[in-house]
């Protein structure tokens, strides 16, 4: 799998070459190992290692329900009262990002009215502060660690 611009993890990955699965720590389980997923389990971990994200409070792959719209958000990251405060759409490194991705999390907020998005290939990732009252977003320049979201 490509090199991606966040610290180097271990994985517990088996199968012929084509064929691989990685385990997913969250699910429990054997997942197919595509570029996207390659992403998702990295960036999962960086929130977890780098943002000290509690593990347990991290969705992967929740359905989400908008206008009759039924979507899967790729990592949903709750608060402690359980409320969602964070989504994270994740692409595989060759996507580029683009208004289309952004788009894509946009509508899945409509649901969710989370207060933070990201939007991450490994390569480049891109943060925002949305402001609901406001109807206006920020742009982060860094991701916020847990604790910074959580209050």
């Amino acid at each position: 799998m490509k090199q991606l611009n966040l610290p180097e993890y271990s994985f517990r990955i088996r199968g012929k070459e084509g064929s691989e699965t990685i385990f997913d720590l969250l699910r429990k389980k054997y997942v197919k190992l595509t570029p996207e997923e390659w992403v998702r389990q990295n960036f999962v971990q960086y929130l977890i290692h780098e943002g000290k994200y509690p593990p347990g409070l991290i969705g992967i792959e929740v359905m989400s329900g908008f206008n009759k719209l039924r979507k899967r958000v790729d990592i949903l990251v709750h608060n402690r009262a359980g409320e969602p405060v964070m989504i994270i759409e994740c692409k595989a490194p060759d996507v580029k990002i683009d208004d289309t991705v952004f788009d894509q999390v946009v509508c899945y907020n409509m649901g969710f009215k989370v207060p933070y998005l990201v939007v991450t290939n490994g390569i480049d990732h891109y943060a925002c502060k949305i402001d609901h009252a406001q109807n206006k977003y920020d742009f982060l320049l860094v991701i916020p660690l847990y604790a910074d979201i959580s209050s």
